[in-house]
């Protein structure tokens, strides 16, 4: 028989954002894998190290993060390849992603990869959800048009679907921030946007746009507001 892949997802950041399952599952992991980029351990393996049992083998992964896709699926590659020959000897391996794995997640690389070896997966609680509840504000309401939108989209793109839409989450800002931000003003959707970083950890930090400075960049931020659709 073989073992079972779990991906599972652990949440934003507050270790009591973790399900139930999750808990149970890596509790009872053969082998608990997670990122950890330069050797460091990342904020998955932290939210969820009180529960990673002594008795279970530890597999970091260093998953490049560069513009050039390259270098990251060649390491996605050598990871399933590791993970089969866990999985081929009957144990059970947990990969902890942040957030969802399904919802932007590095964990999406693995599924075709495993095929068909059994593959299951533990929906966590996302950065998204996370940020709107830290902020106590809706993401959207009765009939309102949600629009996630990545901020590396080129300025077109996120120009015409911010227009088209009642609520608007964007995400991946980094670097993006200060073409984003100009387009929110341009836009008149500036005044009610909120950034919101590193949302349920210690070190989180809420700021209306218009407050930010303008020499600031937010880190590991979301940035919630409403769109033009309504206006």
């Amino acid at each position: 028989m073989t073992g079972t892949l779990y991906l599972v997802g652990v949440g934003p950041g507050d270790p009591e954002l973790l399900t139930l399952k999750a808990v149970r599952l890596i509790a009872a992991a053969d082998v608990v894998a997670y990122p950890a980029a330069n050797g460091e351990t990342n904020l998955a393996f932290e939210v969820a190290r009180e529960h990673v049992p002594d008795t279970a083998q530890r597999l970091p992964v260093d998953i490049p993060m560069c513009v050039d896709p390259g270098p990251a699926q060649s390491a996605y590659d050598a990871l399933a390849k590791d993970m089969r020959t866990e999985l081929e000897k009957g144990r059970n391996l947990v990969y902890l992603c942040q957030g969802d794995p399904l919802f932007y997640g590095s964990a999406i690389n693995l599924i075709d990869r495993i095929a068909p070896l059994p593959v299951a997966i533990v929906p966590g609680v996302t950065s998204l959800t996370a940020s709107a509840a830290v902020i106590g504000r809706p993401l959207a309401a009765r009939n309102d048009i949600l629009k996630v939108l990545p901020a590396p989209l080129a300025s077109g793109v996120l120009e015409r679907e911010l227009k088209s839409a009642s609520a608007a989450a964007i995400i991946k800002v980094g670097r993006h921030f200060d073409r984003v931000r100009d387009l929110l003003y341009r836009l008149d959707l500036a005044g009610d946007a909120m950034i919101v970083e590193h949302a349920t950890r210690a070190e989180q930090r809420i700021t209306p746009l218009a407050a930010f400075a303008s020499n600031e960049r937010p880190y590991f931020s979301t940035i919630l507001c409403a769109g033009g659709a309504d206006r």
